[in-house]
């Protein structure tokens, strides 16, 4: 079975380290319309509503378009993330200059959607920094099973 599929049962964050990068990976399969799951994703303003782990999400979440995020991993950093891609339904892709994280929506044919969430942080002086880095898994295990859940909530209630 591949890690992907692996993590689309489970809804658990796997964390891959290289001596110049990491990378943290969630998927899960939701019982909602990618619509559903994009309108969440993209609304800014109501992140913090539905997420945990985001305590606020500040500008417009489109494509060219830079927002400023504040985590609870970090409640006094404010990081300023460019949109890089927007693929309606599909592939949402913001970051730095040192991390970028990709969201993608693939539509099943059983009707509910997989999402995945990666996001690499890289570069030549990320060894430097490394262990000041918190552990992204628990937060990504948290926002897969947020979306989830308001997702099929929405889903439901239609």
């Amino acid at each position: 079975m591949s890690t992907t599929a692996t993590m689309a049962k489970t809804g658990k964050a796997t964390t891959v380290r290289k001596t110049f990068s990491r990378t943290t990976s969630v998927s899960t399969e939701i019982n909602a319309d990618p619509a559903i799951i994009w309108s969440l994703l993209t609304k800014a303003s109501d992140a913090s509503r539905w997420n945990s782990t985001v305590l606020s999400i500040e500008g417009n979440i489109a494509l060219g378009e830079t927002i400023i995020l504040k985590s609870p991993l970090s409640p006094e950093r404010k990081f300023k993330l460019k949109v890089k891609e927007f693929e309606k339904e599909k592939k949402l892709v913001w970051g730095d200059g040192m991390g970028t994280r990709i969201f993608t929506l693939t539509k099943n044919s059983n009707g509910t959607t997989t999402f995945k969430m990666t996001e690499k942080i890289e570069g030549p002086v990320f060894p430097l920094f490394a262990k000041m880095i918190p552990s992204f898994d628990e937060s990504f295990d948290r926002f897969a099973s947020d979306l989830k859940k308001e997702a099929e909530t929405i889903m439901n209630s239609k």
